[in-house]
């Protein structure tokens, strides 16, 4: 009895730490224990609902480890072939220009298989917001070379490490896009510690803010972990994630827009 009182008591408004968002349902995430995209999902939720636009936003998700997206967001959301989301974004925000629009991708959708359609949204300056989530590999599909995979990094399609030579350098496709006129926003940001968290949450806010104000696409990558990919548990591959991922994928905003 006593604790059922202490329950009630602690359960009071005022008392809520944190609370779940309604922009997420309660359907369990297909996610790998430790894989950075559960967290991501909740903060684009938490702005969502922050922003108070739910009714008004519609998320692309393609095929990858996103590929279920449309399954926990109690949002519109349209499904991608492979690579394309930029380009579907594109239409569906074009016909509906009012709506806030977003994709949510991944390294080896968004920078291999979709790279021209990447290239081309943002160099068109389409009013949309894209999600890219770099773990440095294809998640899904088998743990092959993605083309952000770093130099002697290992995967299923590179058992010895990355070699240069023979598959080329890895690709910042941030740093790519960030030069091209159409993009207003670029940022490159983390998930994998609370103060990590509140800077991609602080990104997110204000790259669905500047889409309401017409300005150019706006492009948020956020470097995680793969622990399945890699091998690893998912301390070791966080702590695998700042020693090797970061000094080469650095943190940050790399391009503002000029009234900031």
């Amino acid at each position: 009895m006593a604790d059922q009182i202490l329950n009630k008591e602690l359960i009071k408004p005022e008392n809520l730490v944190y609370k779940k968002t309604k922009i997420l349902n309660d359907n369990v995430m297909h996610y790998c224990p430790g894989c950075g995209h559960g967290t991501a999902h909740r903060l684009i939720a938490e702005v969502i609902e922050e922003m108070d636009i739910q009714s008004d936003v519609i998320g692309i998700a393609p095929v990858g480890c996103s590929v279920l997206m449309y399954n926990y967001f109690n949002i519109d959301m349209q499904e991608a072939s492979h690579g394309r989301a930029p380009a579907v974004a594109t239409g569906v925000k074009r016909l509906w220009p009012d709506k806030t629009v977003f994709t949510y991708q991944g390294d080896g959708d968004l920078a291999a298989i979709g790279t021209a359609e990447t290239i081309h949204a943002c160099n068109r300056g389409e009013n949309i917001t894209i999600f890219f989530i770099n773990n440095g590999i294809y998640g899904m599909t088998g743990g092959q070379m993605a083309p952000t995979t770093l130099e002697g990094m290992k995967s299923s399609t590179t058992p010895y490490g990355r070699n240069i030579a023979m598959m080329g350098n890895p690709l910042k496709i941030t740093e790519l896009v960030a030069q091209l006129p159409g993009t207003c926003y670029v940022t490159r940001q983390a998930v994998h510690t609370p103060s990590s968290v509140r800077k991609t949450k602080k990104a997110i806010r204000k790259a669905l803010e500047y889409q309401k104000k017409n300005i150019g696409t706006s492009f948020i990558e956020v470097v995680s972990n793969c622990n399945s990919g890699w091998k690893m548990p998912p301390v070791q591959a966080n702590e695998w994630m700042e020693e090797n991922m970061f000094p080469f994928f650095q943190l940050g905003d790399i391009k503002v827009p000029e009234e900031d």
